[in-house]
């Protein structure tokens, strides 16, 4: 019971300590507001309202057919311009694209003589490019081609393909986006808030005071697991109802409960990574440097960006020892498909051994090193 006592009145003072530290406090509602509307709403992963300019030198019913076959929600309303505005457009990022369609195109065309369209393309707007220069190459042939054949052509094919889209039937980025933004804040802020609190410590000079008392190892590192992991959590989960499923309309399927439940797991792994990284930082930038070196790999390789099964199998391997690559599972199961527990309890029992290791791990680094951070 002293025990359990001495870690809750440390991890109030940690609390206490945190609630000083206005720029934490700020990057903390940033991280789970703004910056969560700003990777959800800012870079879409489709094309949307790409800004397209046409330069119509022919002013033929075909050129006017393919100026009307642009419009939303991939493009924006088609601008006409003359060909002396196409460089200062472009260079001033008016327009992402901009077709020209030279002089006697339909007479060319319908003559047989293959004229050229010319594309010009911002390639900065580097996802936009990629994926408009597709979509309007696509366009300009179908319009073509059923300006050629006077009408459009349909092809029967010998099978019927019946596609069903599930758990984001209008494939919105936004939908995805968000959520992927509060799991990688999650693991981001957990680290960081734990090896802070440490470090904070060793500036602040308390650490010598925790030192005289008779506090073990083990009672300081479990008071500053539970109070960032609590912050977190509450933070988290607040972002999850107002900021996500409120302001971004993005539907929950699953038990928002199981997922909190999950977080809770995920945490004990993380929190007790700041820890151990707080004892080989000896300064806020060194741990800066340091968090560089760690959230990379654990962000980009656990699946919240691209398929875990399209990374080379000793990759997928090495990761299931990373607790963001299970937190993001069932993260995904729970929140995208509505999955039980049933489903997710391998995830579960994952995070738990491994987050045992990270503890272990961390407390004995901290007990070694405890004294010579003061």
């Amino acid at each position: 019971m002293e025990t359990l006592l001495n870690i809750y009145y440390l991890g109030i003072k940690e609390l206490r300590s945190l609630s000083r530290d206005t720029m934490m406090l700020v990057m903390i509602l940033f991280s789970f507001t703004g910056q969560v509307y700003l990777i959800a709403t800012g870079v879409p992963q489709s094309l949307h309202k790409a800004p397209i300019a046409i330069v119509d030198e022919d002013r033929s019913p075909l050129s006017t057919r393919i100026i009307n076959a642009f419009y939303e929600p991939y493009f924006l309303t088609p601008v006409i311009i003359d060909q002396y505005q196409t460089d200062h457009g472009m260079d001033v990022g008016l327009y992402s694209f901009v077709l020209d369609i030279p002089s006697h195109f339909q007479r060319d065309m319908l003559a047989g003589r293959q004229p050229a369209l010319q594309l010009n393309i911002d390639a900065t707007r580097i996802s936009q490019a990629f994926i408009g220069n597709t979509y309007i190459q696509t366009i300009l042939n179908g319009e073509v081609n059923a300006f050629a054949q006077g009408r459009r052509a349909v092809i029967t094919l010998p099978v019927e393909l019946e596609i069903r889209t599930r758990f984001n039937p209008n494939l919105s980025s936004v939908w995805f986006g968000s959520l992927m933004e509060v799991v990688n804040s999650i693991t981001t802020l957990s680290i960081i808030l734990t090896g802070a609190a440490l470090i904070r410590e060793r500036e602040h000079g308390t650490i010598e005071h925790l030192l005289v008392m008779p506090l073990t190892p083990f009672e300081i590192m479990s008071a500053k697991v539970w109070s960032m992991g609590l912050v977190v959590v509450v933070v988290a989960t607040a972002s999850i109802i107002f900021v996500v499923h409120g302001l971004l309309e993005v539907p929950i399927q699953g038990s928002l409960g199981l997922f909190i439940l999950g977080m809770l797991l995920h945490l004990f792994a993380t929190t007790s990574l700041g820890i151990y990284l707080g004892t080989l930082a000896r300064s806020m930038p060194q741990l800066g440097l340091l968090m560089l070196i760690i959230l990379l790999p654990l962000q980009m390789l656990s699946g919240g960006m691209t398929p875990r099964e399209s990374m080379p199998v000793l990759v997928q391997n090495i990761m299931l020892a990373a607790p963001t690559t299970h937190f993001v599972s069932l993260a995904q199961a729970i929140l995208y498909r509505g999955a039980g527990f049933g489903i997710v309890w391998k995830d579960f029992l994952a995070l738990i051994g491994i987050g045992g290791v990270f503890f272990a791990l961390a407390l004995n680094r901290f007990r070694n090193t405890i004294s010579s951070m003061v």
